[in-house]
């Protein structure tokens, strides 16, 4: 028997029902007759003997007694007066050895100041204190591991290194900060762990850690230590020319990607982040576009989520390599003058027992309340906003993207659902906000709070909405009244084009307003034109098989599509596969169907969209100032009756308009006057319907004169063929040169 313990402590010790294990286990001073002596006490797993062996002063070492055959031993040592550093020397029961120092002989490590702005919800750098850190400590290396389950009885670390037996490993509870912690000497970098968390009606919980940096591939569901800070990153030029100059004054021309079905290897394995890191890379380069955005790369269970149902907020997908390989998939990026776009989801997390979900027995980082707590259409769960330690969790996600990872911005899913208490509730499903109204304020602080310490850590990245609603500010600052965001999907835009142009042309003259209605509301947010990957699946058909008409009649259709997208004011994204003219709906599955291009009519519709990216980025008047009103000016809106539109875009700098002419029938209109500003010559930069995109080749010969005549309340105009289902865009060069007439040549009839 124990000569300190009685059986009630021995008892919560074998049986790891101590609150905090510290308070038992380690060295301890204990008062003896009025005289102190040391005492330490070891619950130790596979040990047959254990000596513990002194690191300072005399270095004596003393053989521990063994109180309990479950692995509890014990040494009191009345010479020492005072704690002392120490190891442990260990026999196993087959002969071998061990030496390690016992992790309840180190002080806590966390401090109160870490503790005090976790608990307010103000630790922005959060994901370096909780988790798991390999770390040296009183110089013997090893992991820190801390996590917050405030309402737990107790809490333990398991993994490999300890038969994932909760006894041996039992971590400290920190106060009343809800933190628990426990150093455990000797682990390194690759060990897998889980905490046991027992809850208190006496239950065990096996969870992952919150904000472990690197999981096991699925369906494999532990953490693994893992130190993301060796990565030597190459983009540092990128780095400091992005934080000079805004987004909203640059082109950003976005391709839409899931990493998992871009493109699969022979035998429909997946790529991994180095071996995307060269092919899509490369592609991206070559098509022009100026950023990929990725559907969620933070770790999740099921691939049919496609990533919306995260269960590691902190750790890249470990299906396609480790957190490095990702690294160096931005780092390249960069290199080669990408940004990379994040799809980031603090909507909802899913409730798969390993995860959030009930982490410590209570609803933790759900609201406990189903009408607040759970997405009834996705079956997931709803982040309790108002709690600090919640809210300090996403926020410190959101820029941990952006500090560790070198992210250009975060797209941030489901904003909707953020907003409105009622989201998709009926009368009696949602519980009124204290002002009796159906806004989720803890929401809209959470979002304005991470809007402003981002731009305020990270100037030039971009922070974007997912918001299909009409709420009011979305991407205005904060101080202004607004969300904080810096751009906003414009999903009203997408949904009403895509609706024209499912319409037989013949009826187009009666929906003009689907074209023209985005531009009374086209300067209130700063928007992204957005045809994404929610239009491309559930049987709402791929892009073009949405478009109508025979198959000539749908690529020229999608090719003007794609241009009154570039010309239209707004950022632009397109997901993938749209460029190759996929027949099918997208498949997570799958590869896209790369083969369409040994067809000459999708390679065309690919060289369109890599030419209108072009075109696009070296065209400041199609980016400059799309979110003012002074970038667009209509010509003339209301030719209905021939489905034609006509307008001009203008440049900040040189204030050379780019005019825009688009005909959604599949009428050629010959001799078609478009009002200009100026006369001059006006060269046909773009034409969709060019032999070369697979259209008719029906065009203006390279470009025409403008004339004094008056046209849609402007003092020139030109005169122009439009083509069948044909975008024109023109620009202001001058009067052609003509060239210099050769003298005649003399003859002579002479002889």
């Amino acid at each position: 028997m124990s000569q300190t313990l009685n059986k009630k402590e021995v008892d919560a010790i074998l049986h790891t029902d101590l609150h905090d294990a510290f308070s038992l286990l380690g060295a301890h001073l204990l008062t003896k007759q009025g005289k102190k002596q040391a005492v330490v006490r070891a619950l130790l797993r596979d040990a047959k003997a254990v000596v513990v062996a002194e690191l300072d002063g005399e270095r004596r070492e003393w053989p521990m007694e063994c109180v309990h055959q479950n692995g509890l031993f014990e040494l009191v040592a009345p010479e020492r007066q005072q704690l002392f550093r120490y190891e442990l020397r260990i026999t196993d029961f087959r002969g071998g050895q061990r030496v390690t120092r016992d992790p309840y002989s180190f002080w806590p490590i966390l401090g109160e100041l870490d503790l005090h702005l976790f608990n307010e919800g103000n630790h922005l750098r959060l994901w370096e204190k909780l988790g798991a850190h390999v770390m040296t400590v009183d110089g013997v290396s090893g992991v820190h591991f801390a996590v917050w389950a405030p309402n737990a009885r107790r809490v333990s670390v398991v993994g490999d290194f300890n038969g994932w037996d909760g006894r041996w490993h039992p971590m400290r509870a920190l106060g009343a900060s809800g933190v628990w912690e426990l150093f455990v000497p000797g682990l390194k970098a690759g060990e897998k762990y889980k905490f046991e968390i027992k809850t208190h009606d006496g239950l065990l919980r096996l969870k992952t850690d919150p904000l472990a940096f690197y999981h096991e591939v699925r369906p494999s569901t532990s953490s693994i230590v893992w130190d993301i800070n060796r990565y030597e990153w190459q983009d540092g030029e990128w780095m400091e020319k992005r934080a000079k100059t805004a987004p909203l004054e640059k082109p950003v021309s976005i391709y839409e990607v899931h990493l998992g079905s871009w493109r699969r290897g022979v035998h429909n394995e997946f790529l991994t982040y180095r071996q995307l890191a060269e092919q899509l890379i490369d592609y991206v380069v070559e098509m022009g576009y100026t950023h990929v955005e990725l559907l969620p790369v933070a770790e999740h269970p099921f691939d049919g989520s496609w990533g919306y149902q995260v269960t590691g907020y902190y750790a890249p997908t470990s299906r396609f390599g480790e957190p490095e390989d990702f690294m160096y998939f931005v780092d390249r990026c960069h290199q080669r003058g990408i940004g990379v776009i994040v799809d980031w989801v603090p909507a909802h997390f899913p409730k798969d027992d390993f995860a959030l979900r009930w982490f410590d027995g209570t609803a933790l980082y759900e609201h406990a309340d189903p009408r607040k707590g759970e997405h009834q259409d996705w079956g997931t769960m709803i982040f309790n906003y108002g709690r600090h330690e919640v809210r300090n969790f996403l926020v410190a996600n959101a820029l941990f993207w952006f500090d560790r990872y070198h992210i250009d911005g975060l797209r941030v899913d489901a904003v909707a659902s953020m907003l409105y208490l009622d989201y998709s509730r009926k009368a009696g499903e949602w519980i009124p906000n204290q002002y009796g109204g159906n806004e989720n304020l803890e929401a809209i602080a959470f979002m304005k709070r991470t809007n402003e310490v981002v731009y305020g850590q990270f100037p030039g990245v971009m922070m974007i909405a997912e918001e299909s609603t009409a709420f009011q500010g979305v991407s205005k600052p904060v101080y202004l009244g607004g969300l904080g965001f810096g751009f906003k999907w414009n999903m009203g835009w997408m949904h009403d084009v895509l609706d024209y142009f499912s319409k037989e042309p013949i009826y187009r003259r009666y929906h003009q307003n689907n074209l023209t209605f985005g531009l009374v509301y086209a300067f209130f947010e700063n928007f992204v034109l957005v045809l994404s990957h929610d239009e491309v699946v559930h049987g709402k058909q791929s892009l073009l098989s949405k478009m109508r008409g025979d198959d000539w009649q749908k690529f020229a259709n999608m090719r003007l599509l794609l241009a009154f997208m570039t010309a239209h004011p707004g950022k632009k994204m397109l997901f993938m596969g749209a460029e190759l003219g996929q027949w099918k709906e997208w498949d997570c599955a799958h590869s896209l169907d790369w083969h369409l291009l040994d067809y000459d009519r999708h390679k065309a519709l690919q060289r369109v969209v890599k030419d209108l990216n072009h075109f696009y980025r070296t065209e400041p008047a199609l980016w400059e100032q799309d979110h003012t009103h002074q970038g667009f000016e209509w010509i003339d809106f209301h030719d209905a009756d021939s489905s034609v539109v006509t307008f001009l875009r203008r440049s900040k700098t040189t204030g050379e308009p780019v005019i825009c002419v688009f005909n959604f029938t599949p009428v050629v209109r010959k001799d078609y006057r478009v009002g200009v500003p100026d006369g001059g010559f006006y060269r046909e930069l773009f034409n969709t319907d060019a032999g070369f995109y697979g259209g008719s080749d029906t065009g203006n010969a390279g470009g025409v004169v403008a004339e004094p005549v008056q046209q849609a309340g402007r003092p020139h105009s030109i005169k122009v063929t439009l083509p069948p289902l044909g975008a024109l865009m023109f620009k202001r060069s001058g009067l052609p040169t003509l060239p210099t007439p050769k003298p005649p040549t003399e003859t002579s009839d002479a002889p």
